[in-house]
């Protein structure tokens, strides 16, 4: 007969209480147990005083029978400073399962397939303002095209007022004459 130092819950659906017990280790968690041997209440605050209690005397009385104790009652007794409990050393304790960095890839590679299609659309969107400037540009050019022909048009425009001018004098010859002519009717 091997005897195991364990917890034995009690208490109601969601309001646990446990019971360490001395008990035959082939006999169910909850079933007959030898001897009582404290009590466990993890709705308590972990400072207070009644969260763990343990009949100092009889749990040593049992670990010289050779009862041993489950885990978490080696780890109450090493905080009564009955039995001393080694720290185990499980370095992959904080990895992250398979399943979760298989999860993390695929977002990762969801982010950047965004990240990608976002640069694609600001691309685009640089293009687009690039296209309007190019077609604002372009009937800016038009305008300057047909700024050229007034450009010429105020040359000939010049010409043409050179050529009034050299009749301009001719016009006011008649002018000077019609001047005279009036004289003349004045006189008479």
């Amino acid at each position: 007969m091997s005897l195991k130092m364990r917890l034995a819950r009690g208490g109601a659906k969601k309001r646990p209480y446990y019971r360490i017990v001395v008990a035959d280790s082939r006999k169910p968690r909850d079933g007959r147990f030898i001897e009582r041997i404290g009590t466990y209440n993890p709705l308590l605050p972990k400072d207070h005083a009644e969260r763990v209690t343990l009949v100092e005397d009889r749990v040593k009385y049992w670990l010289g029978v050779g009862a041993r104790p489950s885990d978490r009652v080696h780890r109450f007794l090493d905080a009564a400073g009955i039995l001393k409990r080694e720290p185990k050393n499980n370095p992959q304790k904080a990895q992250p399962g398979q399943k979760r960095l298989d999860r993390e890839e695929a977002k990762r590679e969801a982010e950047a397939k965004a990240k990608e299609e976002a640069e694609a659309a600001a691309a685009a969107e640089a293009e687009a303002p690039a296209e309007e400037a190019a077609a604002e540009e372009a009937p800016a050019e038009e305008p300057a095209a047909e700024d050229a022909p007034a450009e010429e048009a105020p040359a000939e425009e010049a010409a043409s007022e050179e050529v009034p001018a050299e009749e301009a004098p001719a016009e006011e010859a008649p002018a000077e004459d019609a001047p005279a002519e009036q004289a003349d009717e004045k006189k008479d």
